[in-house]
């Protein structure tokens, strides 16, 4: 449904007009979202999605690379290797073009292509960045190359990705959030299996016990952005808050915020969780450094601890919910898209469509291969889901947790625009580093989301 009823149409993608129209949304779209400045690209090819003739040009931030990381390196293959089939046997060739993570993440280089018309013609989008570009004109439908099975299929995993029915945008993932520990540690500090924590004061009392002058008992994300949003949602959700209610009115002033505030904030405020990320973010070497005792991270972590760590012993667990809540985790991951105003949107389309959401063989178990073989996630299509765990891709004892255990009590990464997120960020931010008070920090937030919401105009926010 669409905030405060408006039955916001797609905004207009062909003819001078409509496109001009569309970059001037993008462009607004892009005010007060916070990002970082961009670092330079590494490109396949030319850095202009105009400037190779007839070939298509996909941005992604996964290959072709090399890493000292092996399950970098099979993810680079994976991409590298679609397109590669693709090539060999379409007529219309595509240029696989690689961005470095922190730059397609949190820098310009995106949204400013597509501000300017240079946009990719195929590209990856998380659930949290969908508005902005469907808002903007550039994603492409692609129900028309879908078979209904296909669709019934994906489930309630394409809900974040529709707009009135139609499907813009096919995940390849869906990636649940929890919380990884070192057995080793929890050893150490005398804890047991009795001891993983299911409440949010288990969670900070634990947390206290691992904690050491070297070593952070708990790490939640620090840095601002999308993903520490991510992050945080399913600690509001649990709760029984939200940023908006399902009538699209916003719901952000609550009991519950403040107290999702209030527990990263204690938890920073104690000495408990640290200010700035263990190990420069490196999540495998901050648990093999013993930097960190638990984190809050997703599972897509797995194949990295089975590539660069597979013998580093560490287990998983829900996230604890607070007195008289109800467990809830986050579910993310990306998405193929097809750009409405490229070179060839219809062969864009037809790409993202044959490489993740066709009913043949190929494409489902490219699927499997990527959620269990390049990658450790939770298959979007039920199909691809079944293979996979005929595969054995659920069999180890942390997969099959996150599989039965985690990924069952998800919801779906919001879509929220960056004017919404960027308020939602200014209220962790400044409760978790900054100290100020949860309940100023929250109404701040509720007002600026407020103040957008009644002149929004685009599609359901929810």
């Amino acid at each position: 449904m669409l905030q405060h009823g408006n039955e916001a149409a797609r905004p207009a993608g062909a003819g001078a007009a409509g496109t001009a129209a569309s970059r001037r949304r993008f462009l607004t779209a892009m005010a007060g979202a916070g990002t970082a400045v961009a670092a330079p690209a590494l490109l396949t090819g030319c850095g202009s999605a105009r400037a190779q003739g007839g070939n298509l040009q996909f941005w992604n931030f996964y290959g072709p690379q090399r890493s000292p990381d092996p399950a970098v390196n099979a993810q680079s293959k994976w991409f590298t290797d679609l397109v590669g089939k693709w090539n060999a046997t379409h007529k219309r060739q595509i240029d696989l073009v690689y961005l470095p993570q922190p730059t397609y993440l949190n820098g310009f280089k995106l949204p400013s292509a597509f501000a300017t018309g240079e946009g990719p013609d195929i590209f990856l989008l998380s659930p949290g960045d969908f508005l902005r570009y469907y808002n903007g004109g550039v994603l492409q439908d692609l129900t028309p190359y879908m078979d209904r099975a296909a669709v019934e299929d994906f489930g309630s995993t394409l809900d974040s990705r529709k707009v009135d029915g139609k499907v813009y945008a096919l995940p390849m993932e869906v990636e649940p959030l929890a919380m990884f520990y070192s057995q080793a540690l929890w050893e150490k500090a005398g804890l047991s299996e009795a001891d993983i924590p299911t409440t949010w004061d288990q969670l900070l009392d634990v947390g206290d016990r691992l904690r050491s002058d070297t070593t952070a008992g708990l790490v939640f994300e620090t840095n601002p952005g999308y993903y520490q949003n991510f992050t945080w949602y399913p600690w509001m959700w649990q709760g029984g808050g939200d940023v908006l209610d399902e009538r699209g009115a916003v719901a952000f002033d609550s009991e519950a915020t403040r107290r999702a505030l209030g527990l990263w904030q204690d938890a920073v405020r104690h000495g408990i969780a640290p200010r700035t990320l263990p190990a420069a973010g490196d999540v495998i070497g901050g648990f093999k450094g013993g930097n960190v005792a638990m984190w809050q991270q997703g599972i897509w972590n797995v194949s990295s601890f089975k590539a660069f760590a597979p013998d580093y012993p560490y287990g998983v667990f829900r996230l604890p919910v607070p007195e008289g809540g109800e467990y809830v985790t986050a579910l993310g991951g990306w998405s193929f898209c097809a750009n409405a105003q490229g070179r060839d949107p219809e062969a864009a389309a037809e790409f993202c469509v044959w490489a993740l959401g066709s009913m043949k063989d190929d494409s489902i178990d490219r699927m499997v291969d990527w959620c269990v073989g390049a990658k450790s996630d939770v298959a979007p299509r039920a199909s691809a889901l079944e293979r996979g765990a005929a595969k054995g891709g659920y069999d180890t004892e942390v997969m099959r947790k996150f599989k039965d255990d985690v990924f069952p009590g998800g919801r779906a990464e919001p879509r929220y625009p960056p004017v919404i997120y960027k308020a939602i960020s200014d209220a962790i931010q400044g409760t978790m580093l900054a100290g100020r008070g949860v309940a100023g920090q929250a109404e701040r937030a509720a007002q600026s989301i407020s103040a957008y919401t009644k002149s929004y105009e685009g599609a359901s926010l929810v």
